[in-house]
């Protein structure tokens, strides 16, 4: 991987995290159409601590006050069932599940489940579970109407991301509409919820990555595309947010079915392969370097 890669991955990484299309599908997809093979789950890992510190940014104020409210409800200063004192135990509740799943399959999430043949199909399956949840939601409850049963599956749903292709942004939202929260209020419990299941992962493969380097993927390449997701997804977070206020999620449906179909159609010619890189014009594979 080169300096050219780095950044167009961070790209892609920003681009994509928060929209319910599945960051780590396109990095995955991306990664073999350059010519680079798997930039790897723990490439993926690390640059996501770049969007969630744009989550962190964007959301700061909400941060603040959650946390703020839910030490104060420890100590009897506010009541226990302030909104955003239960909030704070609700994402506690609702990372569990992602934590214990993440390190009951953490062999399969990087190897098995990162064939790109999983990935079409998740992007197929989940992109129509999708357009389910947003025709027959409600589309009514407001985010402080969250229980902890809701919680719980919100955790559920987002441990479902362990599998690339899925979306963490695309399978919350989803649950949170078949329970018949509007949007707005998915998307944002869905930010949120992310925080801690995402910055553990990132920080954690960053330490593995720092105690046991390998050349695959260089850290200062790493770090350089970390930074470049950052600004993009602090942009695309705004817009996002914006749109779904009034908008619908039938278009991520759309383009998450086509190219689900498009990866399908590449595996099935021989243009990709499933766990290597793309196939070069003279019908090698090309697993170091090159471009699209």
């Amino acid at each position: 991987m080169g300096i050219f890669e780095s950044i167009f991955l961070g790209i892609i990484q920003g681009l994509t995290e928060f929209l319910p299309i599945s960051s780590s599908a396109h990095l995955r997809i991306a990664s073999e159409l350059l010519g680079i093979g798997d930039a790897g789950a723990a490439f993926t890992a690390i640059t996501q601590i770049g969007t969630e510190a744009a989550v962190i940014v964007f959301f700061w104020r909400d941060i603040v006050r959650i946390i703020g409210q839910w030490f104060r409800s420890l100590t009897g200063k506010v009541d226990r069932k302030d909104p955003d004192a239960l909030m704070g135990w609700w994402i506690i509740l609702g990372t569990i599940p992602i934590v214990i799943l993440g390190l009951l399959f953490q062999k399969q999430i990087e190897t098995t489940l990162r064939s790109l043949w999983y990935v079409a199909i998740s992007l197929i399956v989940f992109g129509i579970l999708l357009g389910i949840a947003d025709r027959v939601g409600k589309n009514v409850r407001p985010l402080e109407s969250l229980t902890w049963k809701h919680g719980l599956i919100y955790g559920f749903a987002q441990a479902m991301a362990l599998i690339p292709g899925v979306s963490r942004s695309g399978g919350t939202i989803t649950a949170g509409l078949l329970m018949g929260y509007k949007r707005e209020a998915a998307a944002r419990y869905s930010f949120l919820l992310a925080i801690p299941a995402v910055l553990g992962s990132g920080f954690f493969q960053l330490y593995k990555a720092l105690k046991e380097p390998t050349h695959s993927t260089p850290m200062g390449l790493t770090l350089l595309a970390t930074v470049v997701a950052f600004f993009v997804a602090l942009l695309v977070i705004g817009l996002f947010m914006r749109y779904i206020s009034r908008g619908s999620f039938m278009p991520f449906v759309i383009y998450r079915v086509l190219l689900g179909v498009v990866v399908i159609i590449l595996l099935a010619t021989g243009v990709l392969t499933a766990d290597g890189g793309a196939v070069a014009a003279g019908g090698t594979a090309a697993v170091t370097g090159g471009g699209l």
